[in-house]
């Protein structure tokens, strides 16, 4: 079984709190239907005191750092993806969460937009091509956004020109599913505040996702009887 480190991972040099109640606090936050407020409460249960702006300013300076740390053990996602924008409110208002899952819905990507045009859809997807390798398929939903930020990219030689584009309400129920699981994480939280909070939020609850998914290989670092709390710091410490 995974021990836990001893030493605190050079991520959290110089940081008062130990570093695995950062760790346990962040994740507690991206994984559940909790506020700030809430898991403060539940590490006064522990002993531990803090004020909900601190776990604020924890999420907001490590889920980027936890991101990168990730992505080094990410699986390569299918070929075949479905692409779809659902709403998210920032500041009062509704912003463009541009996502994309493969067939076997495992996430490809994600985008935040102030914008729901093909300036947009074409940021999405040139993220998701630097990220992964280009598809083979894409299904759309109706949005002639999306259909002319393709074309464009084909254009530009970004995306194979023989790359199949398909328009299917059916295939794309998968991707309208797994809205739900952002979605219903964003609702505790009563909207966001600041859109670039918005985007490290999201890209919090994106990673846990991806984690739940089963979408990165950490055999090598972390054995088979492992704690999820073991695994991310045999994660951050690497």
């Amino acid at each position: 079984m995974t021990q836990l480190l001893s030493e605190k991972p050079e991520l959290f040099k110089g940081r008062h709190f130990n570093h695995l109640l950062i760790i346990q606090a962040v994740r507690w936050y991206i994984t559940y239907k909790l506020s700030y407020r809430d898991v403060c409460d539940l590490m006064a249960e522990r002993g531990v005191t803090l004020v909900h702006t601190t776990v604020l300013r924890w999420v907001q300076c490590f889920v980027p750092a936890f991101e990168k740390k990730w992505k080094n053990y990410a699986r390569p996602v299918g070929s075949s993806w479905r692409v779809d924008e659902t709403y998210i409110k920032v500041k009062g208002q509704w912003r463009y969460l541009y996502r994309a899952v493969d067939k076997q819905g495992q996430t490809v990507d994600f985008l935040l937009s102030k914008n729901r045009d093909k300036a947009a859809a074409v940021r999405f997807f040139k993220k998701a091509v630097s990220n992964h390798d280009v598809p083979e398929k894409i299904t759309l939903d109706g949005s002639q956004a999306s259909h002319q930020a393709v074309a464009e990219l084909k254009a530009e030689g970004v995306l194979p020109a023989q790359t199949l584009i398909r328009t299917n309400k059916y295939l794309n129920n998968m991707i309208e599913q797994d809205h739900r699981k952002v979605k219903q994480r964003c609702y505790p939280m009563l909207g966001f505040k600041m859109f670039r909070n918005a985007e490290v939020t999201l890209s919090g609850i994106e990673l846990e996702n991806k984690i739940k998914k089963g979408q990165f290989d950490t055999s090598e670092i972390a054995g088979p009887g492992a704690m999820i709390l073991q695994v991310w710091e045999a994660v951050l410490a690497m």
